[in-house]
């Protein structure tokens, strides 16, 4: 059990170029105006929850797609900083990196988005078939190209048949977007985080009416996840019972940008390591408050003592 408990999680997803521009008051169209800062950052959801969970003490690996380039030198210099596994990277070498230019309001803490993905693939079910699943505990898929991801999901059950519970390898998807592919992701994870967007999309007005609405979806036997920003998240399990954290919101709201991440994060890394999903909910709801705070992550390694 203890060599199982050593082994990584695997997050299965996008990364990303973020150009963060720090403003103190998002800027009216056709006008030219200061940052208070600028920075580069990796970013996209996968990528992101890896840098969590590295923080939180948590082995971990990524698995996405890269281009070529200075940029994506930038990118592999920053998960090695994080000391997150990208063996499993693949590099495209005729492809453009994928880029976000964030707008981040330090009075409000919102974030504005504008992502550019010209041509880069993500990795598919060929890629995925190519790797040793002996060394993951739990593998996490940011919802994207939802066919290929099925079949990878598909590899992993088979992988775990002949297993005992106890040691297979736990799924979890996110359905962030509302785009009707990822849809079928719903019964393909042991756990399940469907967004606010995503929830609202389907009509629903709180995170506890989205639970109960979309939970016939979701596999026999899986948790559902929903965080409903400022006030906080709920989950639903095969027992019925709806689970609810209050949200822990900072002094000061600074950056919420990757917020979802690192609950979704933190929310894996107690249940991977044996917490029960209450503790993994307000766990979530505890990190991704204290993320609002500061700017980045690097401050998150500090929870994981909590």
């Amino acid at each position: 059990m203890e060599e199982y408990k050593k082994k990584k999680i695997l997050c299965v997803g996008l990364v990303c170029l973020d150009i963060i521009n720090v403003v103190e008051k998002y800027p009216e169209e056709d006008t030219d105006s200061r940052c208070l800062s600028q920075r580069w950052q990796r970013g996209g959801n996968a990528s992101n929850s890896c840098t969590v969970l590295s923080l939180l003490g948590a082995p971990c690996a990524f698995m996405g797609s890269l281009s070529s380039g200075y940029v994506a030198d930038f990118i592999l210099e920053d998960f090695q900083k994080f000391h997150i596994d990208v063996s499993l990277v693949s590099e495209r070498a005729l492809c453009e990196l994928p880029a976000s230019v964030v707008i981040s309001n330090i009075n409000t803490g919102s974030r504005t988005i504008l992502h550019m993905n010209r041509n880069l693939p993500d990795v598919n079910a060929e890629d995925f078939s190519k790797v040793d699943l002996h060394q993951f505990k739990w593998i996490h898929w940011e919802g994207r190209n939802a066919a290929q991801q099925v079949q990878m999901i598909q590899q992993v059950e088979l992988f775990n048949r002949p297993l005992p519970p106890q040691e297979r390898i736990m799924l979890s998807v996110e359905i962030e977007k509302t785009r009707e592919p990822l849809y079928q992701l719903f019964p393909h994870g042991d756990l399940v985080f469907v967004s606010k967007d995503v929830a609202r999309h389907f009509g629903f007005q709180s995170a506890g009416a989205a639970l109960k609405g979309l939970y016939s979806r979701v596999k026999q036997g899986a948790v559902l996840v929903c965080a409903w920003a400022e006030e906080g998240a709920d989950a639903l399990g095969p027992d019925g019972v709806v689970l609810h954290s209050g949200a822990f919101p900072p002094e000061t709201l600074v950056d919420t940008l990757g917020a979802g991440d690192t609950f979704n994060s933190a929310v894996i890394y107690t249940l991977s390591n044996g917490g029960s999903l209450q503790d993994a909910l307000t766990f979530g709801c505890r990190v991704a408050g204290r993320k609002c705070g500061f700017h980045g992550y690097d401050g998150i390694a500090e929870m994981s003592a909590l």
